[in-house]
């Protein structure tokens, strides 16, 4: 969808001021190597979801300078004459590789791989990082959701707490990729196919003389998917048994009631006597009002007798966090066919990158099928062999274990070749297939909300050995 408008001019203008200057300069044609990686899994869990790779191809396919934005940049007087013909003329020439859409992915490994002319690479820095830290930001916490709700749909119903259009349909993507069963967003269904679900506010309630009436009206116009929301009024003295008496005049196929507010727990026990002692074993319960996955879990818990749950603002805008911190860090430069590593150094441990062009490899245990570690490495390396392989977390250098019995899987595939498209994009269904499984490949340990078991993410002897050694020299 993103190329039904020209995306080009969304970034941040210093990435336009450096092209200006790599192009007064003669670097034009300098190819440069750029990360895409993030330094903290959100809420301290134990992975997160990626999630926006479609919305990225479709960027980088439509990239080009309209004459508007040829004329706006310059009217702003501080950009060379060739520099703007440069941009009228522009053609996206760059490889790209990237996880696959619906991985589980961990800190500080790159999830995504510019390599072209550093204008280039260096411009497309702001539209990545939009797309790639929303929509995994979401997935990560609708996974989180879907995992605590332990089978029961989630349907995402926050389009009105999202902060903007694009933010509500892409976050309805980016949740049904982390597990949702469908959205409230009536857009996203008609263009990305993902289920438009709902029942009925409060107000439809209080249009009607009374609340049975409502029911009643309600029930028959969608006999094939009645389900009415009893808390307008009273939950168990009025909602429910209003309900029940509609559902036995009118025997509609599929039947639901809904509940908005008050003790969840409570009243849903209550509720579930009330219709199963009225012989609607088959009604549905569904539950909504201001959930995250540690309320859902919570009254799981308590014995709540809950189908299904809508969940809301504290979903589509992460609200817990409400930023993802991926980071677009340069990686390399190649001159001559020549590769330079180049390394950003930071008081800050967990800002120091990792130099180089590299891939990621996952070992995954043959016995099982489960994730044990990812080792980054340098391009020319290879794939981690034999039949042991040492790794240690590289934040704590003396915590080292010894893997065995395991193969390994390269994670980034190659989605563009010189500026054009080599890779087939999954539909929405597949990845949403796709990250179900991943997320099914790792140690249930990995699964806790709290303190959840560290996954290594090591380097290899030779990156390491590199980092290391460009520390220590910018220290000197």
């Amino acid at each position: 969808m993103l190329n039904k408008m020209n995306m080009t001019m969304l970034t941040d203008f210093y990435e336009i001021t450096m092209a200006n200057g790599y192009h007064k300069v003669g670097m034009v044609d300098d190819i440069a190597y750029f990360d895409m990686f993030f330094r903290e899994v959100p809420e301290k869990g134990g992975f997160a979801i990626l999630a926006g790779i479609k919305e990225v191809i479709e960027y980088l396919e439509n990239l080009k300078f309209e004459d508007e934005d040829i004329a706006y940049l310059r009217r702003k007087g501080i950009f060379t004459e060739e520099f703007l013909q440069y941009l009228e003329d522009f053609e996206f020439k760059c490889d790209v590789w990237s996880m696959k859409e619906g991985s589980v992915i961990f800190p500080g490994e790159p999830l995504l791989t510019v390599r072209g002319p550093i204008i280039q690479a260096q411009f497309v820095e702001t539209m990545i990082l939009m797309i790639i830290n929303h929509q995994s930001l979401i997935a990560t916490k609708a996974n989180r959701m879907v995992r605590a709700a332990q089978g029961r749909p989630i349907m995402e119903f926050g389009s009105r707490r999202a902060q903007g259009a694009s933010a509500a349909i892409y976050g309805a993507k980016a949740a049904y990729i982390g597990g949702c069963a469908g959205t409230a967003c009536t857009i996203a269904d008609r263009d990305l196919g993902i289920a438009a679900l709902g029942t009925m506010a409060h107000s439809w309630v209080q249009t009607f003389d009374s609340e049975y009436e409502a029911f009643k009206t309600y029930t028959e116009i969608y006999p094939k998917n009645a389900v009415l929301l009893v808390d307008t009024y009273n939950v168990l003295k009025s909602g429910v048994p209003n309900a029940i008496k509609v559902f036995h005049e009118l025997k509609p196929q599929n039947m639901g009631i809904r509940i908005d507010s008050g003790d969840i727990s409570y009243l849903t026990k209550k509720a579930r006597k009330m219709l199963d002692d009225a012989g609607l074993q088959d009604c549905k319960i569904v539950v909504s009002n201001s959930l995250d996955e540690y309320l859902i879990e919570d009254i799981l818990k308590e014995g709540a007798c809950i189908d299904s749950f809508g969940v809301g603002e504290r979903l589509i805008t992460a609200k817990a966090q409400p930023v993802f911190g991926g980071v677009y860090k340069l990686a390399a430069i190649e001159k001559n066919g020549v590769i330079t590593p180049k390394i950003k150094v930071s008081e800050n441990v967990e800002k120091i990158t990792n130099p180089g062009f590299k891939k990621v490899y996952r070992l995954y245990d043959k016995d099982t099928n489960r994730a044990i570690a990812d080792v980054i490495t340098l391009e020319h390396e290879g794939a981690p062999s034999g039949e042991k392989y040492e790794i240690f977390d590289p934040q704590n250098i003396w915590k080292r274990k010894v893997v065995e019995n395991f193969e390994a899987r390269e994670l980034q595939v190659q989605i563009f070749k010189d500026g054009k498209k080599v890779y087939d994009s999954p539909t929405l269904d597949e990845i949403k297939e796709y990250c179900a499984s991943q997320v099914g490949a790792v140690w249930n340990e990995m699964l806790r909300f709290e303190n959840p078991h560290k996954y290594y993410v090591d380097l290899s002897d030779e990156l390491w050995t590199l980092k290391d050694k460009m520390i220590k020299d910018t220290s000197k």
